[in-house]
């Protein structure tokens, strides 16, 4: 049986010896640990710290890489799919992903955890675990859950972690 593939989201910003940087190759390390590989948008940054991680213990890193954004490619994919269109790359992202791993970033990140979102509480995508690590996210998810509470929708579709080694032990549970 082919090994689950954990999809990453975060910054391309953060650089090796940031502390968002560690934690997001400490994150894709365990994953692996845990015999998931990755995927991820392909850059640098939090990306790039994922692929480390992963191919470090041996596991596959997928990156889905796109021309619009002119980025380098993280040195530690494995495979990369190139997609022509930002809406190509977020299909894939989100097709090859058993769970999703939302890390600090900005209006991009959270673009992506919109789309798994909503996927999910149109009934587009079947349900998959969905983890967000810190605080920051905490402030975002937690009004939109009273929102879509409200509406009716489905709740409890995301997570929210402040330590990583929770966030790692509820995906690494909840796909086994």
């Amino acid at each position: 049986m082919k090994a689950k593939t954990i999809t990453i989201f975060g910054s391309s910003l953060p650089k090796q010896g940031d502390e968002e940087y560690e934690e997001a190759y400490l994150i894709g390390k365990k994953l692996a640990q845990n015999g998931f590989n990755i995927c991820s948008g392909g850059a640098l940054g939090i990306m790039d710290a994922v692929s480390k991680g992963a191919t470090e213990e041996g596991k596959e890193a997928v990156g889905i890489t796109v021309p619009i954004f002119n980025s380098a490619t993280s040195k530690y994919l494995t495979h990369e799919i190139k997609c022509n269109t930002i809406f190509q790359r977020l299909d894939n992202l989100i097709e090859y992903g058993d769970g999703f791993v939302i890390l600090p970033g900005g209006t991009g990140t959270l673009l992506e955890l919109a789309i798994v979102w909503e996927m999910f509480n149109k009934n587009v995508l079947d349900e998959r675990p969905v983890v967000c690590l810190g605080e920051m996210w905490k402030n975002i998810v937690s009004p939109m859950e009273e929102r879509v509470k409200y509406e009716g929708r489905k709740v409890n579709l995301v997570k929210c972690f402040n330590k990583s080694t929770e966030l790692v032990n509820f995906i690494s549970n909840s796909l086994k």
